[in-house]
């Protein structure tokens, strides 16, 4: 059983690598890619918003997928979407095409990711569950985060160095060979363990079954519910933060065609992302709860956030990203970790989904609106404004807290018997109502 559990994990880890190493090709770049189009600071980050209009829209529907006709099924419908809407960003750079047309591409990307965000982890945990893992979940989410930082450093200072030697159009179609060598490893390795499809009577009836469990187990259950409610600030946050960083550096730098240099700069983030899943055991002994790290790097985060606002030194904005991309790192295998332990199998990919679509919902508001602070006041300003918004993700910390879950404690090898024990879900949806 060990050695099945070990080749679930392998899996895994092979597809997060792939998958990210594709993806990656573009992050290093996408804002440069898109004002090279002819968009303004604002129209590019409202293409941002979206993509993830996209992931609202779809990221329910796609979890149902994934909850009904295969965690597998869904993943493969990703790869092949991402190829298509890659290839159609490229088209439109190509055609200084309007901005209409960009929020519609944009909205595919979104469609794309939304096949992948519940259904790779309920995949993950459902074959661990199924094989006998006796490990953490916390430990088996940092392997993939590790794994996947090393193929993010890869891929986005491939993709700066690619589009300085090139033009900033290479690194796109590289990027749609990559993901069509994702949906080759996925067909040939990732197969449903631990989880049968449903036999399908009426798709309408499955859908609304899933979605009243997946509301029981996911808003109404309040540990749940608490960190859910908080994904709207983290992730508007954490994505304006990220691809505001690109032009901001070059700005600081005194260039704006230094794609080189802002590739080497995502890549910071990618080794950030390897410090942060190699410390989840050093964190797991530091902290006895869960929240406590959340509550941590929430607070660092936003003091960074600050800083980096503050200052016009390139090398100093530099340094203070690496530390904001390492608390990112070493509080999301930890969040991936309390979720899971309480949402139960059969409703997973739906309620993970779910916690995505809220945090894509923060995401279409606040990038444009920060998008439109930086056009007006310039990168700096903007980015003191994302630290007073990421301060309002610590009352909902503070609140999941209070329920003292079960999954809030240290991690021990038991993390996956709470999805087995609906006695304790049951009890927060009695104290719900």
């Amino acid at each position: 059983m060990r050695s099945a559990a070990d080749q679930v994990l392998r899996t895994y880890v092979t597809l997060v690598v792939v998958a990210t190493s594709a993806s990656s090709m573009i992050w290093g770049i996408n804002t440069l890619f898109l004002l090279d189009a002819g968009l303004s600071i604002g129209e590019a980050f409202a293409a941002n918003a979206f993509f993830t209009v996209g992931i609202v829209l779809f990221e329910v529907p796609t979890g149902v997928v994934a909850d009904t006709v295969g965690r597998r099924t869904s993943y493969l419908l990703g790869a092949g979407t991402l190829v298509g809407s890659t290839l159609l960003y490229l088209l439109l750079w190509q055609a200084h095409a309007p901005f209409a047309a960009w929020a519609v591409a944009s909205i595919l990307l979104g469609l794309g990711f939304t096949f992948f965000s519940g259904a790779t982890e309920a995949w993950l945990v459902d074959g661990l569950n199924a094989t006998g893992y006796t490990g953490s979940l916390d430990a088996a989410f940092a392997k993939g985060q590790v794994a996947g930082g090393f193929a993010m450093l890869g891929g986005t200072i491939g993709g700066g160095f690619l589009a300085q030697w090139t033009n900033l159009g290479i690194p796109y179609l590289v990027r749609a060979v990559l993901l069509g060598l994702t949906f080759v490893v996925a067909w040939r390795s990732m197969h449903d363990v631990g989880f049968a499809p449903k036999p399908r009577v009426s798709v309408t009836s499955e859908m609304r079954g899933i979605l009243r469990s997946s509301l029981d187990h996911g808003l109404l259950n309040p540990p749940v519910r608490w960190l859910m409610l908080a994904a709207p600030f983290a992730a508007g946050v954490s994505g304006y933060g990220f691809y505001a960083a690109q032009p901001y550096l070059l700005e600081l730098y005194g260039s704006s065609d230094s794609y080189a240099v802002a590739g080497v700069a995502a890549g910071l983030v990618a080794l950030a992302q390897i410090a942060g899943g190699a410390s989840a055991s050093v964190v797991a002994r530091v902290f006895r709860r869960r929240t406590s790290v959340l509550l941590v790097t929430a607070a660092v985060s936003a003091v960074v956030l600050a800083m980096m606002g503050l200052t016009s030194n390139f090398w100093l904005v530099f340094a203070l990203l690496a530390v904001w991309a390492v608390m990112y790192a070493a509080a999301t295998p930890v969040r991936q970790a309390y979720l899971n332990g309480l949402i139960p199998s059969a409703q997973r990919a739906t309620v993970l989904s779910s916690d995505n679509l809220l945090g894509s919902a923060g995401g279409v508001v606040i990038q444009p609106a920060l998008g439109k602070a930086a056009d007006a006041w310039s990168y700096g300003p903007s980015y003191v404004i994302s630290a007073g918004l990421q301060l309002l993700v610590l009352p909902f910390i503070l609140l999941a807290r209070r329920e003292r879950a079960a999954t809030d404690a240290r991690p021990t090898p038991t993390d996956l018997r709470p999805t087995a024990e609906p006695e304790a879900s049951d009890e927060h949806l009695r104290a719900a109502a």
